[in-house]
């Protein structure tokens, strides 16, 4: 991760530096297995070309982009730079820097279940080591459909691709299995073939530099860790919401829904980030035992109980910027009576010293009317407010606001008095904004989790325990709500902000969604 010694960091006059001067990866040979789907398209390949920009990779590096289409090399290659050009934070590439990235790209067509196929790969590995004389690190990046993790992962282990411990990972995309027993099924081929410390599960969320903020922010800083418990929080809020509907993932979206594609790893996630124990050491298995810790500390909902802590909603036609939109039901792929949710609300509470109490909201949706991923930290009133009634009008409590995505910033709210001749409190923000403070821009999240798997670094990856942990967290809610479907689906007009039960169930404990 970026607090890690020989990483670049960025500092507020906007000048890119090194801990250390030039420090790059060992040779690495990077097999992207999927590598004409959207992910490699949108996110992987742009992300290794800033690599490449920054100078962080080894001389000696390839990429090995293995796919079951037809394509010549030369398509291949063309296809991946208008990717580049349209979704690289740099912008557009140019020719010149394109041309000398893409010589390190080698395009092998084959079927994922064919043996051939995984000796034609482990030939390649053999050239480039043999030409670069040394032992590299295989990276093989499983960018496929879910259904084809278990069929991929049993190919492998039967080649001799992964016989050398020591330099081959694997990165799995979510999601990691579709409920806890299938987590549990996919860990256990995984490990029959893989050491735990090869196994990269990646969750893109945990590579955002707000995220990766929030261990600085809580650990660095002497001045919120006293306050940072039950003591001092009243609630905190996490809200994740899109103004998309669901695209060209019908077919996906089908299987999974908004609990499960968002809050039972993105959410949950940052969840832990927020509420963990102070770690020993930032060693990646520290931090990730006290991740677990919390997961494990979640109060289970019970089955008869699930409608108080949980709330689902679909999306109906409405209005997006002026736009009129169809209904999740008329989206492609989609069954016409669909009981899917494409929102979900969820209540949590933390049984353990610090968070004994504390309501967690977590809420995540499709088709709302805006397109933010935001914590608010809501601090409890202050015991007594000695000002005058007339001062105190607009008074609220203090908060701490962590933007993550559209723009990155953290924002602290407080009282102060008002310019005049008399006493009135309002509101007023101390703000942090990245765009503001680092000129030079930040990393995109896939950008610093390639970069840690070439480096061995797992700390922002999640462990198998860990992902158990999560699913039987959200197990109930999901038993329940697939044992009684929704019979008043859609229940929320696209444009507006879910449905009205979501705002029940947090104006219940006299509360309100601060997004």
């Amino acid at each position: 991760m970026s607090v890690q010694t020989g990483k670049a960091f960025f500092i507020p006059n906007g000048t890119r530096a090194n801990v250390a001067s030039a420090i790059k990866t060992s040779p690495t040979i990077l097999i992207i297995l999927g590598a004409t789907g959207d992910l490699t398209w949108r996110k992987l390949i742009p992300a290794v070309y800033n690599l490449y920009l920054d100078n962080w990779l080894s001389d000696d590096f390839e990429i090995i982009a293995v796919s079951r289409n037809s394509m010549s090399e030369r398509e291949f290659k063309k296809h991946l730079r208008e990717g580049v050009d349209k979704h690289s934070r740099r912008g557009k590439a140019k020719t010149r820097e394109w041309n000398s990235f893409v010589k390190y790209i080698v395009y092998q067509r084959g079927e994922f279940d064919s043996a051939p196929l995984y000796s034609k790969i482990e030939s390649l590995i053999n050239k480039a080591e043999k030409k670069w004389n040394c032992i590299a690190t295989r990276i093989f990046y499983m960018a496929v459909p879910p259904n084809s993790f278990e069929k991929i992962a049993l190919k492998m282990g039967a080649s001799k691709l992964v016989k050398n411990k020591l330099k081959t990972r694997l990165v799995v995309e979510k999601p990691f299995g579709h409920n806890l027993e299938s987590a549990r099924r996919l860990n256990g081929i995984l490990h029959s073939i893989f050491d735990e410390s090869q196994i990269y599960r990646i969750d893109h969320y945990l590579g955002k530099e707000t995220v990766q903020n929030i261990l600085a922010l809580r650990f660095a800083n002497g001045l919120f860790e006293p306050t940072w418990n039950r003591n001092y929080i009243d609630n905190v809020q996490i809200t994740v919401s899109e103004q998309l509907g669901v695209e060209n993932r019908g077919n996906y979206y089908e299987t999974a829904g908004a609990l499960r594609d968002m809050i039972q790893n993105h959410l949950l996630q940052l969840l832990c980030l927020i509420t963990m124990e102070p770690p020993v050491s930032f060693e990646a298995d520290e931090i990730r035992n006290r991740k677990v810790d919390v997961l494990n500390a979640i109060r289970k909902i019970r089955p008869d109980e699930v409608h108080q802590f949980a709330v689902r909603g679909q999306y109906g036609k409405g209005w997006i910027k002026g736009k009129k939109v169809v209904g999740y039901r008329q989206e492609p792929d989609v069954a016409k009576t669909s009981v899917k949710e494409t929102f979900a609300a969820v209540k949590l509470f933390i049984d353990n010293w610090r968070w004994q109490g504390v309501p967690f909201y977590l809420r995540t949706g499709k088709r709302l009317n805006d397109t933010l991923s935001v914590i608010t930290i809501q601090f409890r009133p202050v015991p007594h407010q000695s000002f005058p009634a007339e001062a105190t009008v607009n008074w609220q409590p203090n908060k701490l606001i962590l933007n993550i995505q559209p723009h990155m910033g953290i924002r602290i709210r407080f009282q102060a008095k008002r310019p005049g001749l008399k006493m009135v409190l309002h509101p007023v923000d101390m703000q942090f904004n990245y765009d503001e403070s680092y000129t030079s821009g930040t990393p995109e999240a896939y950008e610093t989790l390639l970069l840690d798997v070439m480096e061995g670094d797992s700390t922002l990856f999640m462990r198998s325990d860990q992902v158990e942990a999560a699913w039987k967290v959200l197990m109930p809610i999901i038993q329940a709500w697939e044992e009684n479907p929704s019979v008043n689906f859609p229940n929320y007009e696209s444009g507006l902000q879910g449905p009205e039960d979501a705002e029940a169930l947090i104006a219940k404990d006299g509360h309100n969604w601060i997004v």
